[in-house]
């Protein structure tokens, strides 16, 4: 079998897209076999732990998703404007989406989000010594702001409130770092 870097690859654009691409791509896999496949190209993106109260509270948002059809529980999340660095991103993603500015944000790691179908490559952060400013929504987002204590957070992880792959493994990824004060776990 060929080693990925061997393989001979063919890419098609089937779609120009807004804020990422469709591709058809295309991979000998040795022996006259060819596999296709469609994917999404995606410049990247960051979600983001906001912290208050050196980390005893978290600040969450309600976001209405269209392809669901109702509103999820997640951190503020966004996607990189290439070559927007990914810091730079995250703070202007929580100020955008929750209406607070960082004083600092702290990397927590970055990981693949679906790699059977896209390129996307989120980083995570957290956000410390927040300000409070205003939402700067784009036409279609529409996001409530909530507050909640961070023990609460994970609690919604555990029993399925929060169900959003990105924001659930930052909030892990978070935890791990002990930025999180969880009364007393």
């Amino acid at each position: 079998m060929h080693a990925p870097s061997e393989r001979s690859i063919e890419r098609a654009l089937i779609h120009r897209g807004a804020k990422f691409d469709f591709e058809r791509v295309t991979v000998d896999m040795g022996g006259g076999r060819m596999v296709m496949r469609e994917v999404v190209r995606h410049p990247g993106a960051v979600v983001v732990v906001a912290l208050l109260d050196e980390g005893a509270r978290v600040v969450l948002i309600r976001n209405d998703r269209i392809a669901l059809g109702k509103a999820l529980w997640e951190c503020p999340a966004g996607t990189l404007e290439p070559p927007e660095e990914a810091s730079m991103c995250a703070a202007r993603e929580l100020e955008e989406e929750a209406g607070y500015r960082p004083g600092r944000v702290i990397p927590l790691g970055s990981f693949y989000t679906t790699p059977g179908m896209t390129d996307e490559l989120m980083h995570a952060f957290a956000a410390v010594d927040l300000q409070q400013s205003a939402q700067d929504l784009e036409e279609d987002e529409r996001i409530e702001v909530h507050v909640v204590d961070a023990a609460e957070s994970m609690r919604m992880v555990e029993d399925g409130r929060l169900m959003d792959a990105k924001s659930m493994l930052a909030l892990l990824l978070a935890e791990r770092r002990g930025l999180l004060k969880l009364d007393g776990r």
